[in-house]
């Protein structure tokens, strides 16, 4: 991603936020993907629809005195609608549901504004700036506490009727396998989240990454299997949507090195040539930026 201070007084500009659980980050971009300042501020404790508005109200003030955006984009932890209007619910924010925030911004800021969830939105900035610029067809799975994942078919975010589209981690992988939040069993989040990680194996992702780094055969066994669950579970989707590009993110993907060799080799095995022919599999590049650049991308596409 392309930081510069520097700025033409006429190239228009929007913002992306990326709305998270202990922080806000907000962004400038110009059209071409020019980041000209970014801005990190705490979420407000308690994080009530409310509280968070006056937050991020006063932050765009803070980052766009002279009102040079013409457009908001925001992305929240969880669902929202399908016209990129109503926030159905967040993660790990509180008293959130069903809250219209991208009237709520417009009536506060005079620009126009959309949301979506921050999943789809670290899929849109890697599709324009980050692994998967070179694509037009990719999916993205964000490996953290959870499973996220986005769907891009022909450049664009693809969300479904109803906005919810794209929950790549909750496809089933073992119908008889732990239950899952979502009222699913056997979920591919329950096999590759940073939980499910814990779970299997009482240590932590970085520490197991740690031990195969040293040469630990118990961490470089794991890692394989890792790989081939993981391996498994998308072979369900390339089938589905045959992407051009497969991009993965979140903590996990640190120890990419240790499990691709078998994702890429249960891909293989499990899925027919025609429907892989040309698959990259890819590790996400913007980091926690993602979701932040994939907000402004919706500003971009919303005018």
């Amino acid at each position: 991603m392309n930081i510069t201070p520097s700025e033409s007084p006429t190239a228009p500009q929007v913002l992306g936020i990326d709305l998270g659980g202990t922080a806000i980050k907000l962004g400038r971009f110009t059209q071409d993907g020019t980041c000209l300042q970014t801005l990190r501020i705490p979420t407000p404790q308690p994080a009530t629809p409310e509280a968070v508005l006056v937050a991020m109200a006063a932050a765009i003030a803070e980052i766009d005195p002279q009102r040079k955006a013409i457009a908001i984009g925001v992305g929240t932890p969880g669902p929202a609608d399908a016209a990129g209007r109503i926030a159905r619910v967040a993660i790990n924010l509180s008293g959130w549901q069903d809250v219209p925030l991208a009237d709520w911004l417009e009536a506060k800021t005079g620009r126009p504004t959309v949301i979506a969830n921050d999943a789809n939105c670290a899929g849109l900035g890697e599709a324009w700036l980050g692994a998967g610029r070179w694509y037009r067809n990719l999916i993205l799975l964000t490996l953290g506490t959870g499973v996220g994942g986005a769907i891009i078919l022909d450049g664009k975010l693809f969300v479904g009727h109803h906005g919810t589209a794209g929950e790549l981690g909750l496809i089933t992988l073992n119908p008889d396998g732990p239950p899952c939040n979502s009222g699913n069993q056997g979920s591919l989040e329950q096999y590759v989240s940073v939980q499910a990680i814990r779970r299997r194996t009482g240590m932590e992702p970085d520490e197991l990454g740690a031990m195969a780094l040293a040469g630990d055969p118990k961490a470089l066994e794991f890692w394989q299997q890792y790989g081939r669950d993981l391996g498994a579970g998308l072979a369900s989707l390339i089938y589905v949507l045959t992407p051009e590009a497969i991009v993965i993110g979140g903590g996990v993907s640190a120890s990419a090195d240790f499990f691709f060799p078998s994702v890429q080799a249960e891909i293989e095995r499990r899925v027919l040539p025609s429907s892989r022919a040309g698959l990259q599999l890819l590790r996400a590049e913007l980091g926690n930026q993602a979701g932040m650049v994939g907000a402004a991308k919706l500003a971009w596409q919303l005018l």
